[in-house]
């Protein structure tokens, strides 16, 4: 009897591996219950297998992908046997076009409603992401806890050298004066506000809704004996209603959701009027869809990347000019990617900080997301703008890239 239920098992557990192999597509990576054979049985070039504890957790798979195999690997009631980004990056290449089930929908738009970035709600979806330890953040990102994109002009940079390049990459697309006064909507730890003051002897005045971030923010300022040039704001970018020179935004975009778009271009427009110029830093899509029911749920609350076109719903209603758009999509691959090596050699202090639950969610997610990026589900794009009036467009592209002292640059164009 014992012979033929575990036959039994068997077939039914296979008859489930065969199914939801076919509805992610039917990648190059294999499947398996416990210590079972894998499904499909033939070799797959080398790629991973996924082995999941029971039948259980096979239908939590079958019913919502994404989320099941988020949450089952977090649990460890899936173990993956291979490279996991090479594996996530297979399943995201190779999954169809016709989007997620009902179910999957009818979540995330539980999670649109759950995690509404109002003034309240927002407050609380970023506690819950960058108000976790600064000591955490410590342990995986370069020592100015830069926590976007890096800029990489070559293969031999270093994460530390890459994030510099970003700062730079930055001040000198806002073609940044020294006193200019800028704004930053969204400003971490206080590494590019530092930075613009620091390299460029401008005035920033920074805004943030994260209190730890705030309190490192200002810490660091008061150290740098910069406090004086840069004055780090406890408060919602909605809040934003004083003049400035330039706007810059580096990685919160994502964390509004589209329906706040037209509120961050009236903070904008208050800010920098039709004089002004500025920068919006994202990620984003190729096209509108969804962010990661899983991410949201589990690290990034409220979250939405936009597509281009949604975007611009930022800056259009009040008449700014895009000058410039830029897609580093790789270079967020790759600044991740050293971000995943970082985490897993700090992989005992994180699990003793906050328990191996959380430690492979994080794991998760750092390796999702290079394989999203490198799959280009994902993209980063910076949109650089200005107001009708603005008296700083440049003439060629060339400054972004010449080492040349600005005051003596024959390529720059002053409109008058």
């Amino acid at each position: 009897m014992a012979s033929s239920n575990t036959s039994r098992d068997s077939t039914t557990n296979r008859w489930f591996l065969r199914r939801l192999h076919r509805s992610i597509g039917s990648p190059q990576v294999r499947l398996a219950v416990g210590d079972g054979d894998p499904y499909p049985a033939e070799a797959t070039d080398g790629r991973a297998t996924v082995r999941i504890d029971g039948l259980r957790t096979l239908l939590s798979l079958a019913m919502n992908p994404e989320v099941g195999f988020g949450e089952a690997y977090s649990d460890g009631r899936i173990q993956v046997e291979g490279d996991l980004v090479l594996l996530l990056e297979t399943v995201l290449e190779s999954m169809p076009e016709g989007g997620p089930s009902r179910r999957a929908r009818l979540f995330s738009r539980w999670l649109d409603w759950a995690q509404a970035n109002t003034l309240r709600g927002s407050a609380k979806n970023i506690h819950h992401h960058y108000d976790l330890n600064v000591d955490f953040y410590k342990l995986w990102l370069d020592s100015r806890l830069v926590y976007t994109c890096a800029y990489f002009p070559d293969e031999a940079t270093t994460l530390e050298q890459a994030q510099l390049a970003k700062m730079d990459h930055v001040c000198r697309k806002i073609r940044l004066q020294k006193g200019e006064h800028v704004v930053e909507a969204g400003c971490g730890w206080g590494a590019l506000a530092l930075h613009m003051a620091r390299q460029y002897g401008a005035r920033v005045t920074a805004f943030n809704i994260s209190h730890e971030q705030i309190e490192v923010a200002r810490e660091r300022a008061r150290k740098e004996g910069l406090d004086c040039q840069v004055e780090f704001v406890e408060d919602d970018y909605r809040n934003i209603t004083r003049r400035y020179d330039a706007f810059v935004s580096v990685g919160m975009l994502e964390h509004l959701g589209a329906e706040n778009y037209e509120a961050l271009g009236h903070a904008i427009q208050r800010a920098i009027g039709d004089t002004g110029r500025g920068l919006l830093h994202f990620i984003g899509r190729k096209r509108p869809h969804a962010f990661s029911p899983w991410i949201r749920k589990r690290i990034f609350p409220g979250a939405y990347a936009p597509s281009l076109a949604e975007s611009l719903g930022v800056l259009e209603p009040w008449d700014y000019a895009v000058l410039d758009v830029e897609n580093l999509r790789m270079h967020y691959a790759r600044t991740l990617e050293c971000w995943l090596r970082r985490y897993e050699n700090a992989w005992s202090d994180v699990v003793k900080m906050f328990g191996e639950n959380f430690a492979r969610a994080w794991r998760l997610y750092l390796a999702g997301s290079i394989a999203a990026f490198r799959a280009g589900n994902l993209q980063l794009l910076q949109i650089v703008f200005a107001g009708e009036r603005c008296r700083q467009i440049p003439w060629t592209r060339a400054y972004l890239y010449s080492e040349q002292d600005d005051e003596k640059s024959p390529w720059i164009r002053a409109i008058s």
